[in-house]
């Protein structure tokens, strides 16, 4: 029973973490990947002191809420249209070719048309919380590669959003629907954050702006209400936190409040990579084993390659163009989620789901070392590249 406890999981989790991650860095390796190890060894395909992931996977949730309400945090409305202007094109344009790879890997593996569209479908986006949690603080906020960045995760993250109401949702409805719909809940969604921070929040942060832990309850409040506000729209957590962020970003405590949330954002993305490793499940055929392997090890050096040619086709200088490219490199978690909502629905064999999964987590691991390796990262053993 006490195997069962949220409180030995996480006590677990933290204490295998901490300890491979001093490991970790004393073989100067990138911490990250001790954190999807530790999923990986105590884990249900390790030695199982970790029975069930469900709990620990929607724990984890919150780390990713928190990180894309503190990128809205340092972005002005005005700027955010203007990286949808100048990415959007961009985002589809090479979104179309990953989404191609995908379906020349599953003809390749014999894979039936729904699986191939699927592979297909996850294939389009990369990681925003690799992608994220690797970049300083400093340059995601204040410099031109963090706002591409920024930009192109964003439209990338309401595509999937549109992939998976696809995916889970009425088959005859037209697809154009579809994404008309999800456009208007975001603009509704976005005009009432705004209009309850004008009357409602910004009064309070002013009138209370002495109470420091008042501060942090309300501005965090306001995060999983528009989180939450969303999820029920048919949006996303992430998308409502982020719209939620950028609502409050022109209040005077804006910039202190991100300082505050920042050691509860790193523990709940330490649980979000735990849980990583944890689901990963390499109980199929070798041939399949090393097939998707192969595959995720393919897929960094492929968006790299492919990032690179389209943001210097956009303007880009040739130097930005490889250190955004590296960094956009890997797969998404959302690759995840597609994989397992088309799972639940019949439109992929669990064969093909794992494949997908171990593909996934392995271009996590890839991207993360040639990023750390190569450019300035949060978590670099190099004196040199260890930016804040």
């Amino acid at each position: 029973m006490i195997l069962n406890s949220i409180i030995f999981q996480l006590s677990t989790i933290i204490i295998s973490a901490a300890i491979l991650g001093t490991l970790f860095l004393y073989a100067r390796q990138p911490i990250i990947i001790a954190y999807i190890a530790a999923g990986m060894l105590i884990g249900p395909s390790g030695f199982n002191l970790i029975k069930q992931t469900d709990q620990i996977e929607q724990i984890s949730h919150f780390g990713i809420i928190l990180l894309l309400f503190l990128i809205g945090l340092n972005l002005q409305p005005g700027r955010i249209l203007r990286l949808f202007k100048t990415t959007s094109a961009l985002t589809l344009a090479t979104s179309t070719v990953f989404a191609l790879s995908g379906i020349v890997f599953a003809v390749l593996m014999q894979f039936e048309l729904d699986n191939a569209l699927i592979f297909a479908a996850a294939m389009m986006f990369s990681s925003t919380v690799i992608a994220l949690k690797l970049i300083p603080t400093t340059t995601l906020h204040h410099k031109r590669k963090g706002e591409v960045m920024t930009g192109i995760l964003l439209i990338q993250d309401i595509l999937a959003i549109l992939v998976i109401l696809f995916i889970t949702g009425d088959q005859g409805d037209s697809t154009f629907i579809i994404f008309v719909i999800l456009i208007l809940k975001f603009i509704v969604l976005w005009l009432l954050a705004f209009i309850g921070v004008k009357h409602i929040m910004t009064p309070l942060l002013i009138k209370f702006d002495v109470v420091q832990e008042y501060t942090f309850l309300a501005t965090l409040a306001w995060c999983l209400l528009w989180a939450e506000g969303a999820y029920l729209l048919g949006l996303s957590y992430e998308l409502g936190a982020f719209v939620a962020g950028l609502s409050i970003a022109s209040c005077r405590a804006a910039l202190v409040i991100a300082e505050h949330l920042k050691p509860l954002r790193e523990f709940f993305l330490i649980i979000f990579f735990f849980a990583v490793g944890a689901e990963l499940d390499l109980n199929i055929e070798m041939q399949l084993l090393l097939s998707a392997i192969a595959f995720g090890i393919f897929i960094v050096p492929m968006k790299a390659f492919i990032f690179r040619h389209a943001f210097k086709w956009s303007g880009e200088s040739a130097e930005l163009s490889r250190e955004l490219a590296v960094r956009l490199s890997q797969s998404s978690e959302f690759s995840l989620l597609v994989a397992f909502s088309a799972l639940s629905m019949g439109l992929l064999t669990k064969d093909a789901a794992m494949i997908l999964q171990i593909a996934t987590i392995t271009s996590f691991i890839v991207s993360t070392y040639w990023v750390v390796m190569k450019y300035p990262t949060t978590i670099s053993s190099d004196a040199r590249l260890n930016q804040d």
